[in-house]
């Protein structure tokens, strides 16, 4: 954890196709060196996976993903890494943690497979609930609020209320408000102005901005997208300022330096050494 007190969540796509990284670690070994490095550098988890779900993107089979993602998890969890698997398929989930993951981070918020509670709650991982309004293919249809903020506010505290009634501990349940995910620039920027709303409920929360394309709207250049390192980074420390526990980023460096500018900032502000 950093000195900000926001855990980084380094992210790791084995696949072909992510939007930023897609085809870079499907190599097991390259993936495996990729991620230490990244903990090296400052991560304090590492999100694996092997489905991307970047707008307009297609389902994998299932088996697909998990030859993708199991092998880099066991490797990594071997190693003493704290991981993560990113996936919405309940018996993905179910295998990556039975290989040691401790975390996991669907993006529908276990929505998208009706078994996923139950592998949740047999477990003691942690769950991302994250808002969701439906698959890749077309979500960017659904992109449509009266009140942005108190509607995905709302939605995740809705799901989370669900998932403690069947007996989750509300411990375990940390909190993404799906930046990106049907969801227009204005809309990420008015969410990111309004953090604290959804902090105000309670459980961790966790930004994932990291080189999105709103996000590349507003660095010349951005078009590409390692040209949002430092936008990205700019973001995370802006995040960590409102109170969230983790950011999900690409690179580690720079957002290791920018949270421990934030908390240098911070340290001075309360007089703390």
């Amino acid at each position: 954890m950093r000195r900000s007190g926001t855990s980084i969540m380094g992210i790791l796509n084995v696949t072909p196709d992510s939007f930023s990284d897609g085809g870079l670690w499907l190599d097991r070994d390259a993936a495996v060196r990729h991620a230490v490095g990244m903990v090296d550098r400052g991560a304090d988890i590492i999100d694996v996976g092997g489905e991307s779900t970047r707008p307009g993107s297609s389902r994998v089979p299932i088996s697909e993903e998990q030859r993708r993602v199991l092998p880099v998890v066991r490797d990594l969890v071997d190693r003493g890494i704290t991981v993560s698997v990113d996936t919405m398929n309940a018996s993905t989930a179910e295998a990556a943690l039975k290989a040691g993951a401790s975390i996991v981070n669907d993006v529908s918020g276990g929505l998208a497979d009706p078994d996923m509670d139950d592998v949740i709650l047999n477990s003691d991982a942690r769950f991302v609930v994250m808002h969701w309004r439906g698959h890749a293919d077309s979500m960017d249809d659904l992109a449509r609020y009266r009140d942005v903020v108190g509607e995905v506010v709302g939605a995740i505290e809705l799901r989370a209320a669900e998932l403690i009634v069947k007996g989750m501990a509300p411990e375990r349940l940390i909190l993404d408000p799906g930046l990106g995910f049907a969801k227009k620039s204005g809309h990420n920027w008015t969410l990111l102005g309004h953090l604290d709303r959804l902090v105000a409920l309670g459980p961790p929360v966790l930004i994932g901005a990291s080189r999105k394309r709103f996000v590349g709207e507003l660095v010349p250049g951005g078009a590409q997208t390692s040209e949002r390192d430092f936008a990205s980074a700019v973001l995370a420390a802006l995040a960590a300022s409102q109170g969230v526990w983790g950011v999900r980023v690409h690179d580690v460096s720079s957002t290791a330096a920018a949270l421990d500018v934030a908390a240098a900032v911070e340290r001075g502000r309360t007089g703390q050494p």
